[in-house]
């Protein structure tokens, strides 16, 4: 596997909110077939994750390598670093400067730098499904099929004011990135999914519960491999997704996307709901014929996108390894 990282310098950037960054390094990782000898599929990582998708550490190396659903004998797969996420070393302090259609552009140069012009799918989970909404809005040839997973085309109420609960711990608390760390491990599961897991236990001769040392952990396990300038920055990313530029544009806009749009959502996440993902299903749905929809049963809420594989699996197979389903 081709997997070392790679940097492209983006110079002289200018953000949507107007900031001029004279430099920019936007890092990638390439797994499986060499570029330009097989079909892409860029994946953009979530909120603290980076660019290795694959391989011995790779977050999804249930889903991407060989003889995977996503199968590295096949096809080409590109991720890039969100920068500032801090994976290569470089790190953004100004980072209310930036928003997610930002990030969105730069990966779009990213492409262009690398001479891709179309992708043969997309697929973005949690914040990085928000930029790969935004990308699709920005360019809407750029590939062949979507897959937005547990995410949304805009930041709701109730996620916006998760992320201004996060920005409080990151400027204000002692023990930052531990602190909303704990807090957004909150967000990222549901009450049902403790109840299962914890059961109000505790460890012998300890007054502690379970479910308190878990979040602690957590907290400790981010904080070691975390910057807290990447942290701000991707909340601040997490809560300026909206491809209607504030309503400037209707959400007709996404009539205009090519691609083939495989929406998947978490049943029971609080983050990205499944009903405002129903709802753009639907309104989508009345304007083109190539949106799908498929939910993750789940009690464990957003991360379970991260958890439970064989049903992902099951729902994209048809997508990229027809046989996959029927091998196992």
């Amino acid at each position: 596997m081709k997997n070392q990282l790679q940097h492209i310098k983006i110079k002289n950037f200018t953000t949507e909110l107007g900031a001029a960054v004279l430099e920019l390094n936007l890092s990638y990782q390439v797994f499986g077939k060499e570029l330009g000898t097989a079909p892409i599929i860029l994946i953009n990582h979530a909120l603290t994750g980076n660019s290795e998708v694959a391989g011995k550490e790779g977050w999804w190396q249930d889903i991407v390598g060989e003889e995977k659903v996503i199968d590295t004998t096949v096809y080409t797969i590109l991720s890039f670093n969100v920068p500032g996420n801090g994976f290569d070393g470089f790190l953004i302090e100004n980072y209310k400067d930036f928003i997610a259609r930002d990030i969105a552009n730069i990966f779009l140069e990213g492409l262009q730098y690398l001479k891709i012009s179309q992708l043969f799918a997309l697929i973005g989970g949690s914040l990085g499904g928000g930029i790969a909404w935004e990308m699709m809005v920005l360019n809407t040839k750029i590939t062949k099929h979507f897959l937005p997973i547990a995410t949304d085309w805009k930041s709701t109420d109730w996620l916006i004011a998760n992320c201004q609960i996060q920005e409080q711990f990151l400027v204000n608390s002692s023990n930052p990135v531990h602190d909303a760390r704990m807090h957004a491990m909150l967000c990222y599961r549901t009450p049902t999914s403790f109840k299962e897991r914890f059961q109000r236990s505790k460890k012998e001769d300890s007054t502690i519960f379970n479910v308190e040392s878990w979040l602690l952990h957590h907290g400790e396990k981010l904080q070691e491999r975390y910057q807290l300038s990447s942290y701000k920055l991707m909340n601040q990313l997490l809560k300026t997704i909206d491809v209607t530029k504030n309503g400037e544009k209707k959400i007709e806009i996404l009539n205009q996307i090519d691609a083939n749009i495989h929406i998947i959502v978490v049943d029971s996440d609080l983050f990205f709901t499944a009903e405002e993902n129903r709802e753009t299903h639907k309104k989508l749905g009345l304007m083109k014929e190539n949106v799908s929809y498929n939910e993750i049963k789940s009690v464990h809420g957003h991360d379970a996108f991260l958890m439970e594989y064989d049903q992902l699996q099951k729902i994209i197979a048809p997508i990229f390894n027809k046989e996959y389903n029927s091998k196992k």
